[in-house]
């Protein structure tokens, strides 16, 4: 399968459903001067899921998920040659550039932002949820009145207690706090999300399971009298032995580390989060 072929199918793929772009040659699409010696840096408003380098004439990365950067492995070209053709794919569009080379270093684009003009909507299967939704929906749970009362874990002169759980998707929402009653500032370390055994005995080969967050709201790593976050999470099922737990440690070696076990029971009783609360404000 050609270049042109993966194209196509990967549009089919992804349900582009834009009639009046079905069709597009690289003479059509933004044009970028590229140079050996320079590095084009792209960024997209959202993260970027796929890209695809049409040559091998052209190397990329992507350093970061919302940025790519390009530049020609080697010069000798002709001044308009056309290189390549890169396919940036995000969360929910999709956009392409022509990449024409320059003998003149100074014409090399060096940074490039997706413009709104050039981005051509699809619906993603592979994205339930977007990161900039995800976001919406963490903002207005941070600031929701509290739902539990009852899930809380006092050590260290400290409390953690558990706020609320929202279903959305094909995600929970996690939302905690911490009151610190010490006077001391917390140097955060880590946030650690893991599945665990409800109880422990000497006798038990412990087994921890550690979930990766798809989202943590709040990035301060500093609080002197309190904290709030929301972690956001896949939806998940364990058994009724097992406990999720949200754990935060201090960076000192001698730090202090307090945590809070939420039964399955309460993440089944999880409320949908209404998405007329999703108003910009």
């Amino acid at each position: 399968m050609n270049i042109k072929q993966k194209i196509t199918a990967l549009i089919l793929g992804l349900g582009i459903v834009s009639p009046m772009f079905a069709q597009q040659t690289y003479e059509e699409m933004e044009q970028l001067t590229v140079n050996e010696q320079v590095t084009t840096v792209i960024t997209a408003s959202e993260p970027i899921r796929f890209v695809d380098i049409s040559t091998d004439k052209v190397a990329g990365d992507q350093p970061i998920n919302n940025t790519i950067r390009l530049k020609p492995k080697e010069g000798g070209h002709e001044d308009g040659e056309i290189l390549a053709i890169v396919t940036i794919v995000t969360e929910r569009y999709r956009t392409q550039y022509a990449l024409l080379y320059t003998t003149r270093m100074q014409e090399a684009v060096t940074d490039k932002e997706v413009e709104f003009s050039e981005r051509r909507i699809y619906h993603n299967p592979a994205v339930s949820l977007s990161t900039e939704d995800m976001y919406r929906f963490a903002r207005q749970i941070w600031t929701s009145p509290a739902s539990f009362r009852n899930v809380s874990t006092k050590k260290h002169r400290m409390t953690m207690r558990l706020n609320n759980i929202y279903a959305v998707g094909d995600y929970f929402f996690i939302d905690f706090s911490i009151e610190n009653r010490t006077h001391i500032r917390f140097d955060m370390d880590e946030i650690r999300i893991k599945l665990a055994d409800k109880k422990i005995s000497k006798a038990t080969n412990v087994q921890v399971i550690e979930i990766k967050p798809e989202l943590s709201l709040e990035q301060t790593k500093s609080f002197l009298r309190g904290y709030r976050n929301v972690m956001v999470i896949r939806k998940m099922t364990f058994p009724n032995d097992k406990v999720l737990t949200i754990e935060i440690s201090e960076k000192q070696i001698s730090g202090r580390t307090i945590a809070v076990n939420i039964d399955y029971e309460d993440v089944l009783s999880a409320d949908s989060f209404n998405h007329a609360l999703l108003i910009e404000e």
